[in-house]
């Protein structure tokens, strides 16, 4: 017989990271950085037919202080990317950042000097979403990916530990010039 069986009905055993996890992942509010055609998809995801609301993402927040989610929909010129990292900055921690469509995880198309290749030179990315646009039913999916993240992420000492081992073990890759296989 384990714990469970000898607990009256009622009664729910947790940690503190599991609990504050649940809590974390079901209140996201996103900032809404709509730059370009992805922006046109990230507010349809808003919309009845998809409804964000159902994952408690229902208002998009204009104020960076009242977020923990920015979305950054669209491809983000040199002259954006000074206002993007103020952005982020003026966001509350924690804070997760979702870059929405080819061009602002690669720069997409626009292989020039006007537009930066990736938004992760700017500020870190969290999570990459694909496409051009990605769909609204994408970006549910992104969204869900990130709550189980969220839900699953370490709390104080637990945390440092895990991000001194992801640190290490991106050192430790291969670059991608020595990769073998479908790369070459």
């Amino acid at each position: 017989m384990g714990v469970e069986e000898q607990l009256p009905a009622g009664v729910l055993l947790t940690t503190i990271e599991g609990l504050s996890g649940y809590m974390r992942k079901a209140s996201l509010w996103p900032a809404t950085f709509g730059l370009a055609c992805c922006a046109i998809e990230m507010m349809t995801t808003g919309a009845p037919r998809y409804d964000a609301a159902r994952f408690g993402m229902e208002v998009f927040r204009a104020s960076p202080r009242q977020a923990d989610l920015m979305i950054v929909a669209g491809r983000v010129s040199q002259k954006m990317a000074p206002v993007l990292r103020q952005i982020y900055d003026q966001m509350p921690n924690p804070k997760w950042v979702l870059a929405m469509g080819v061009c602002a995880s690669s720069g997409g198309m626009f292989n020039n000097y006007a537009i930066v290749q990736g938004v992760d030179h700017v500020v870190p990315v969290d999570m990459y979403l694909p496409g051009c646009p990605p769909r609204p039913e994408m970006l549910l999916d992104a969204f869900l990916k990130l709550h189980d993240h969220i839900q699953h992420s370490k709390l104080g000492a637990h945390k440092r530990a895990e991000l001194q081992e992801r640190e290490a073990a991106a050192l430790a890759a291969s670059p991608t010039i020595e990769m073998k296989g479908l790369l070459r």
